[in-house]
């Protein structure tokens, strides 16, 4: 039996900004080490790469485990 295998066009990581309402804890920004992290007056800012969708939901999905609000997400441009 031979296998085939399957090429799927691997897009460049696109950058994303999101802005977090409130402050990290240490243990929950040692959650989020990929992305750089920055303060504001009433949120906390992670920039970083975005590999693809899932990554994105996945990111997603551990915010929301810690309980943390979403203010915004967008993609940066090149």
């Amino acid at each position: 039996m031979t296998m085939r295998r399957t090429t799927r066009n691997v897009m460049p990581p696109t950058r994303y900004e999101l802005r977090i309402k409130g402050r990290l804890s240490p243990d929950v920004r040692e959650d989020f080490e990929e992305f750089d992290l920055s303060e504001a007056p009433v949120e906390t800012i992670m920039l970083g790469d975005v590999v693809d969708e899932a990554h994105l939901h996945g990111v997603l999905a551990r915010l929301q485990a810690f309980g943390l609000q979403v203010v915004s997400l967008r993609s940066l441009p090149e």
